[in-house]
């Protein structure tokens, strides 16, 4: 713990804060008083733990836009091509060789991602025209 804010000394909390922001951010763009949920898209390559991640946002949230927001966290495998036979597979996080025909020469396609996917927002009612409807599903951009 850190001891002059009492909040845990993790790389996650970073990641939340930093993935707040960036939900503020949106929030604001589409005039949301309160976030709902938040959907956050973690490769086993990402270098972020899960569960670390949700006992970070339930931290992190307190005292922003997002304070009674759930974090979803979906899971995505770690995906890898062939060079040598141009097949794609799923494979464990430490095992990137092609289970197909042995081939070393192989590239990540999937596993290091950490992704905001969707937020669900409150939207105001009377929220300039343009702005959505009482509640809003916002896609996040691509990175």
């Amino acid at each position: 713990m850190d001891g002059r804010r009492g909040f845990p000394r993790m790389h996650e909390f970073a990641l939340c804060q930093a993935l707040l922001t960036t939900v503020a951010r949106l929030a604001a763009q589409h005039h949301a008083r309160a976030v709902g949920r938040v959907r956050l898209a973690v490769g086993p390559l990402s270098g972020a733990e899960p569960a670390l991640l949700t006992r970070a946002f339930a931290l992190a949230r307190m005292g922003t836009i997002a304070e009674g927001a759930t974090l979803e966290v979906v899971l995505k495998p770690t995906v890898i091509a062939c060079a040598a036979c141009r097949a794609e597979f799923a494979v464990e996080a430490n095992r990137l060789l092609c289970p197909s025909c042995g081939g070393r020469e192989t590239r990540l396609v999937g596993g290091d991602e950490l992704i905001l996917e969707t937020l669900d927002l409150e939207v105001d009612e009377t929220a300039p025209i343009g702005a959505g409807a009482s509640k809003a599903r916002a896609a996040a951009p691509p990175p």
